[in-house]
């Protein structure tokens, strides 16, 4: 039995390609595994067939868990990575890119005061020197073989509303006495500029796929692929995703799919969360009344907000104040939830109130399933709610993830609870490896199921009987 006290035990190291655990059981055999890189033909080949067996296994059991009543998905960052999305591990190259084009003031050329302020709060926070003329000629370099500046997004954004907040009132500057020795002052109007310009910067980044990986959209296109073979009879499946991006609502529109995503109209599309009771039937084509589900459906939830989201005066017509149009570049009135200290207080307002509550609701169903991929589990009142759903017997957790860090995860494989799966290793754990190599496309799997039944029925007969066949055939 496993102690809470118990010493984390760490994946194994045999292949950093493959790793996928159920509970306390690991799915792949590790000599195996160590086998696929041999020198010796024969072994590769047999850890190759052994591998694709174990695959083709682990599909049908997730086949089994598609076909529950409630399905429900969480996209996080990793998902659009290859679309040209980034992450908040580090300050993100293209942002500090744009930051600088946006800091030359237009005749002069000359930078702006805030891109110096943000070069400062960026050596103090890193305890490292980052100038801000040998940061431009490095950008101006292939940005591959750039280093980004180690500081988590969040903390950085989280400093700056600090100190924007500490000047509430009055005043116009502040100086702040360095643990390190020396002093910051900071103005208003820089803090100010420097936070809108980070978020708008945000904002402009999330414009996905970038141009030279249009090609990653295929991903999102095979998922939606993937969901709508779930039978017609169970519940629509439900995407939740935390990213600002469009790259599902483009992958589904490719489909021809229609989107519940809580916004209704035409002209002008305002949020309606009532609309998530609604579903799709057309008639038969017969005249008994009946009526078919339509297939190409399912429901949409952008937990942190949209690109394409804005704000605009309450009225009865629009009772949230808001409407979803084609995202608009040059704005002000956009709704997200940026990685800062106030992302947890927004989660209780609305519109993101309703859609947690959503959230909370769909995962906490009798025999519900959850597939996060792509999410670091690094949000609180995200993990709150998983975390809640745990305590229901019926729940089951899958956590996609090609290099999981989170303490969170790594106390799931501690427990060594049979309803929660670690996928991970970079030839599964990614988003595009899991959706291409274990998501099951259910009517291939049930076309391949009857060819088996019917290949081992044939099989059975006896020569006689075969012969029979052949007899009456000819008949």
């Amino acid at each position: 039995m496993t102690t809470k006290n118990a010493k984390l035990k760490e994946p194994r190291t045999v292949s950093n390609d493959y790793y996928l655990k159920i509970g306390a059981t690991d799915i792949f055999n590790e000599d195996f595994l160590a086998d696929l890189s041999s020198t010796d033909d024969e072994k590769k080949k047999k850890a190759k067939s052994h591998l694709s067996e174990r695959l083709k296994e682990t599909r049908v059991r997730i086949g089994t868990l598609l076909k529950t009543d409630n399905v429900s998905f969480l996209i996080g960052a990793g998902a659009s990575m290859d679309a040209g999305g980034f992450g908040l591990a580090s300050i993100p190259l293209e942002l500090e890119k744009l930051l600088h084009e946006r800091a030359v003031e237009p005749g002069n050329g000359e930078v702006t005061d805030w891109l110096v302020l943000f070069y400062k709060i960026c050596s103090i926070l890193s305890d490292q020197t980052f100038n801000l003329r040998e940061r431009k000629a490095i950008l101006a370099e292939d940005l591959t073989q750039v280093h980004s500046i180690p500081i988590n997004l969040e903390d950085y954004l989280s400093h700056l509303y600090m100190w924007q907040a500490s000047m509430h009132g009055l005043a116009t500057k502040i100086t702040f006495a360095l643990a390190r020795g020396g002093n910051l002052t900071v103005s208003r109007n820089d803090i100010d500029r420097l936070i809108s310009e980070t978020k708008r910067g945000l904002t402009t980044l999330a414009d996905l796929p970038v141009s030279d990986k249009e090609g990653a959209l295929k991903d999102h296109r095979r998922l939606i692929q993937k969901i709508l073979t779930r039978p017609l009879n169970l519940r629509r499946a439900n995407l939740f995703t935390l990213n600002y991006d469009t790259l599902v609502e483009k992958a589904a529109d490719a489909e021809g799919v229609l989107l519940v995503d809580g916004f209704v109209g035409t002209l002008r599309r305002i949020f309606r969360p009532e609309s998530y009771d609604v579903d799709f039937y057309f008639p038969a084509q017969t005249t008994e009344g009946r009526v078919h589900r339509l297939d190409r459906a399912f429901h949409l939830y952008k937990l942190h907000g949209s690109i394409t989201w804005h704000r605009c005066e309450e009225n009865w017509e629009n009772p949230y104040g808001l409407y979803s149009t084609f995202y608009k570049q040059e704005t002000n009135d956009d709704v997200l939830i940026y990685p800062s200290p106030l992302k947890y207080g927004q989660t209780l307002g609305l519109p993101y109130s309703e859609l947690f509550r959503h959230f909370g609701s769909a995962i906490a169903q009798p025999q519900s399933v959850l597939f996060t991929i792509g999410y670091g589990y690094g949000d609180a009142h995200v993990n709150t709610l998983i975390r809640q759903a745990l305590a229901i017997p019926s729940f089951t957790l899958i956590v996609v993830d090609p290099a999981p860090t989170s303490d969170f995860v790594k106390y799931l494989m501690e427990l060594g609870d049979e309803r929660v799966w670690l996928v991970t290793g970079t030839k599964l754990g990614s988003f595009k490896h899991f959706v291409e190599k274990l998501l099951p496309d259910l009517r291939d799997e049930e076309i391949t199921a009857k060819v088996i039944k019917t290949y081992k029925a044939l099989s059975h007969k006896t020569p006689d009987e075969n012969n029979d066949t052949v007899e009456s055939a000819d008949v």
